[in-house]
């Protein structure tokens, strides 16, 4: 059995399982018990609506032929299609990542709050609507001159821990006209920096984003869902010696 894909918050958080055939949806719900370890890593092949094919390639997650890239995240504005389709209307949106990391963003309207969760955003401001792809991305260009436009997986697991200056994301919204804005609760609380690994086993504390939450030995890790896909699995907890937090030896 593979992981070949994952579905962030915001969507029902879940691992995407299969054995070259059908795809099973893992759902990630808090208190649930995850015991596999990670073995060898290659291509997690391709999902169609035949199901899973898979691919030996050893280059992960992906290899050139089974590797996607979604040129609508790199437009500035001049479209990168043979023509342009996206001609409905997008929201420009400011997130939050605590305590002081704020991105650009842009997506269909109709996506915007289920967006704001798959990327784990603490917090969130709808600041304009328009009516297609194009002016959106000129618009999200313009500002991130000032601002990120990605958040790494370091930043996202520091956030987990911190709080959103609210001093200073105040400070950036009174440039904007505000439309919406958005609060986000994941129902986790940490006093301290969980511990960054790739691992597929643990308690599930909960899902922020593509990061999954474990607890093994009285410590937390984040788990960038990213980086399992490819994976095969074998039943049975990780052997690996884990980094434990100083909580483990209260």
């Amino acid at each position: 059995m593979q992981i070949v894909g994952y579905e962030p918050s915001g969507v029902g958080p879940a691992l995407l399982l299969s054995d070259g055939g059908d795809v099973t949806r893992r759902p990630l719900e808090a208190g649930d018990r995850l015991s596999y370890a990670l073995d060898a890593r290659h291509c997690a092949g391709v999902i169609d609506e035949d199901g899973h094919r898979r691919c030996d390639r050893p280059t992960a997650p992906y290899c050139d032929d089974h590797a996607s890239t979604w040129v609508c995240a790199r437009c500035t504005g001049t479209c990168l299609k043979d023509e342009m389709d996206c001609y409905e209307e997008h929201a420009v949106y400011l997130a939050a990542f605590a305590p002081d990391t704020f991105k650009v963003g842009v997506t269909k309207l109709w996506r915007l709050e289920t967006r704001l969760r798959e990327q784990g955003a603490d917090r969130a401001a709808h600041v304009h609507t328009v009516s297609n792809g194009r002016i959106a991305r000129e618009l999200e260009a313009e500002i991130a001159e000032r601002l990120v436009d990605r958040v790494r997986t370091p930043t996202k697991v520091d956030a987990l821990a911190e709080r959103v200056d609210a001093d200073a994301w105040e400070a950036l919204l009174a440039e904007f006209d505000v439309i919406e804005r958005f609060s986000f609760d994941y129902g986790l609380s940490f006093d301290s920096r969980p511990v960054q690994e790739t691992i597929a086993s643990g308690t599930v504390v909960g899902v922020v984003g593509r990061l999954l939450v474990l607890e093994r030995g009285n410590t937390d890790y984040a788990v960038d869902m990213r980086d399992l896909v490819g994976y095969d699995l074998e039943r049975g907890d990780t052997g690996r010696r884990l980094q434990s937090s100083l909580a483990a030896f209260e």
